[in-house]
């Protein structure tokens, strides 16, 4: 390896655990923390973020960079690739000084310490203020970092490199012209007792007990990871060593958790399956948000929901709440975990309806940031997409734009990459199902080898390797393409709802 690179490497690691002991001090906050260690909290990782930048744009980056002929390399080696990519981050980091990192990275516990409060006392006035500092740093950052045509398009980039505000607005309107007549007949002949044998007496150990079994069939490695509660539920790692899923229970409602448990569990999957090689680098974590969500939505939803999936799990299920599910057959069980209804919860919401909710986010996210809308009618304009979109008024701003985590994190847009999973997780279940057909059978016998096998060695192992839209190719021979989702759809939700044509 030659001198220079192995210099690099170096540099880069110190940056890594600054950014892994930062991302710690963030698991933290939202799990342990005491509510009065806000403030302190923003000081420590203002601090620790500020170094990291300044290390990430000295002088010594950009000269180590230069003193390595990529030439040299094999083009889709690790050290190319690394290469390619500190380049680029290189180029962005420079873009912002490290006072405005650390200003931003101060606000966010106290913010995110309000955030929690106001969520629980449904004081939307509470946060108001927190939020207006965000949307000006945000506002602030974008400037600094550029943009050719929207000012969405410097945030969305952060978190799905070279997507742009018009193209997530082409995937919208194809999945608005997919998903709303579907949501529509099924409306037509929707039952509020479809689901009913999910609510009821669930006590909260014998949920966690039950999650952890399937998490552990899945594949997750618990003792490279461990589960935690949390207001809104999250997945994190500081090194492919230490991957942490967290969720939050409700004794009188099995879904919040059981899902939010497999969805996690599939973002940790990911971060557990890259390769040791890449340890210590920028290359390990997910190649963007968009296919990490691909991910915690596949197991999820693609093998969590399916029927294969819940022939095996299901009588487990059964003696674990012989109570409440000893009388209800797999059939009806299976209708109930893929009821569709409109919801108040983004993350509780059914695959068809789920996007409707992202597209909210997505246009309020944008007004804000142009100045179309104001913070002080946040409020308003929610309910009034809420109702457009989805026929549904939250009663609380509890239940309406207090429930997501993301603005007091200051991760304003992040939400399309939640879209851009659900297109993904079927592009992607759909190739591997492709080259090992056996992989639903398996599913039926509680075995997930061969498919995690797949994703590890297509998708897991590069980290952060490859750019987003070149990883999609390189798996499924195609760019990002919302046909199979949408069939998806049709085709599991037209049988479960008996629809004339759906398929």
């Amino acid at each position: 390896m030659p001198q220079a690179l192995v210099r690099l490497r170096e540099h880069l690691a110190t940056i890594k655990s600054l950014n892994d002991t930062a991302a710690l001090l963030g698991w933290d906050q939202r799990t342990y923390m005491p509510p009065g260690g806000a403030q302190s909290r923003g000081e420590q990782l203002a601090t620790l973020n500020r170094l990291a930048h300044e290390m990430l744009t000295s002088p010594k980056t950009g000269e180590l960079l230069a003193a390595i002929n990529v030439d040299d390399l094999p083009p889709d080696s690790d050290d190319a690739r690394l290469v390619a990519v500190v380049s680029l981050d290189y180029a962005r980091a420079q873009k912002l000084p490290s006072e405005f990192v650390a200003r931003f990275a101060r606000i966010r516990p106290p913010a995110n310490q309000a955030w929690q409060q106001a969520r629980a006392n449904n004081d939307w006035d509470a946060f108001a203020p927190h939020l207006q500092t965000v949307l000006e740093l945000s506002r602030e950052q974008a400037e600094l970092l550029g943009y050719s045509e929207h000012i969405y398009d410097a945030l969305l980039d952060q978190y799905e490199r070279g997507l742009t505000t018009a193209q997530m607005t082409a995937v919208f309107d194809e999945l608005k012209a997919g998903t709303v007549p579907l949501v529509k007949a099924i409306a037509a002949q929707n039952s509020a007792e479809r689901d009913a044998c999910l609510h009821g007496d669930y006590p909260e150990e014998r949920q966690e007990q039950f999650g952890k079994y399937v998490t552990e069939r899945f594949g997750y490695d618990w003792s490279r990871g461990r589960q935690d509660r949390t207001v809104h539920p999250f997945c994190t790692n500081f090194g492919r060593n230490d991957v942490r899923i967290t969720t939050r229970f409700n004794p009188d409602w099995l879904s919040p958790a059981l899902f939010g448990t497999l969805h996690e569990t599939g973002h940790a999957l990911y971060e557990q399956g890259i390769k040791p090689e890449l340890s210590r680098t920028p290359l390990e974590r997910g190649a963007s948000l968009g296919i990490h969500e691909s991910q915690s939505r596949l197991w999820e939803n693609l093998v969590g929901r399916s029927h294969a999936f819940w022939s095996f799990f299901y009588p487990k299920l059964q003696e674990t709440f012989p109570a409440r599910l000893g009388g209800v057959d797999l059939d009806t069980f299976y209708r109930a975990v893929n009821t569709v209804h409109p919801s108040f919860i983004r993350v509780e919401a059914d695959e068809v309806t789920y996007n409707l909710h992202i597209l909210l986010r997505f246009e309020l996210e944008m007004a804000l940031l142009t100045g179309d809308l104001q913070v002080a009618d946040l409020p308003a304009a929610w309910n009034e997409k809420m109702d457009a979109y989805l026929g549904v008024t939250p009663p609380t701003n509890t239940l309406g734009l207090l429930q997501d985590v993301h603005w007091s994190n200051g991760t304003l847009g992040y939400f399309p990459t939640y879209t851009l999973g659900n297109v993904l997780s079927v592009q992607f279940f759909d190739q591997a199902l492709k080259e090992h057909p056996q992989i639903i059978d398996e599913m039926g016998q509680g075995q997930f080898a061969t498919l995690l096998g797949w994703l590890q060695s297509n998708i897991y192992q590069h980290g952060r390797k490859f750019l987003p839209n070149e990883l999609v190719r390189r798996v499924t021979g195609r760019p990002i393409d919302t046909s199979p989702y949408l069939r998806y759809l049709r085709e599991k939700f037209g049988a479960l709802y008996n629809l004339e044509g759906a398929a």
